[in-house]
């Protein structure tokens, strides 16, 4: 009896020690690098557009167009060395009735003509653009400055007025009279300024007042 269980005993100690391994737990192992693969992404790449920029426009500076010379009469022929230039004073409301303004010019170096706006005006026959006119007191752009002085000689006395426009002279105004006239001309240049207005004042400081009926009629 003893025997029989011994051997039960041993057979089933044999029989247990022959059964199957247990099954491995499955699990996530982490694949390796060979194993690894990148999905590749869903997201789309657009390519980039390049922003607009604005193309500057040529930008134009308007430029001042010169009026054409003033046109000038023939020089007089055998003409005696001074000719006048006799007009109605700018300032009536300051001078004597009945009196008109002279001025005595060289007839080789000055020519009396029109200027742009029809006006009587001595243009110098070798300095283009160089014109004395007849004028009166006006406004000026926020642009021009002035420089004021006088000039006196002993019949007349003038208020200089020399007009800068952005730094440049521009033109030069002499305004006065002999006590008996009071009128003001306005000597205009584009170039050799100086010789211009030492021309100009050479005929301004003739200035004196003359009754209207010897006034020499304006061509």
């Amino acid at each position: 009896m003893f025997r029989r269980v011994l051997f039960l005993l041993l057979l089933s100690l044999f029989i247990a020690s022959c059964g199957g391994a247990p099954a491995a737990t499955e699990g996530t192992s982490a694949p390796t690098a060979e194993q690894a693969t990148l999905e590749p992404t869903s997201q789309a790449f657009l390519p980039e557009t390049p922003t607009p920029t604005q193309t500057p426009l040529p930008t134009s500076t308007p430029t001042e167009t010169p009026l054409p010379p003033l046109e000038l009469p023939t020089e007089i022929p055998s003409a005696p060395a001074l000719l006048a230039w006799d007009g109605v004073p700018t300032y009536l409301g300051d001078s004597q009735p009945g009196y008109a303004f002279r001025v005595l010019y060289n007839p080789e170096i000055w020519a009396l003509t029109q200027d742009q706006f029809g006006f009587p005006a001595l243009a110098h026959r070798a300095i283009p653009y160089c014109v004395i006119s007849v004028t009166s007191g006006r406004g000026l752009p926020p642009n021009v400055s002035v420089e004021q002085d006088v000039l006196y000689t002993k019949t007349v006395t003038f208020y200089v007025g020399t007009a800068y426009e952005n730094g440049v002279k521009k033109f030069v105004t002499y305004t006065g009279g002999d006590g008996v006239i009071f009128t003001a001309f306005q000597v205009s240049f584009e170039e050799q300024a100086d010789q211009c207005l030492a021309d100009a004042e050479t005929v301004l400081t003739t200035l004196r007042s003359v009754p209207s009926f010897q006034a020499t009629p304006t061509p």
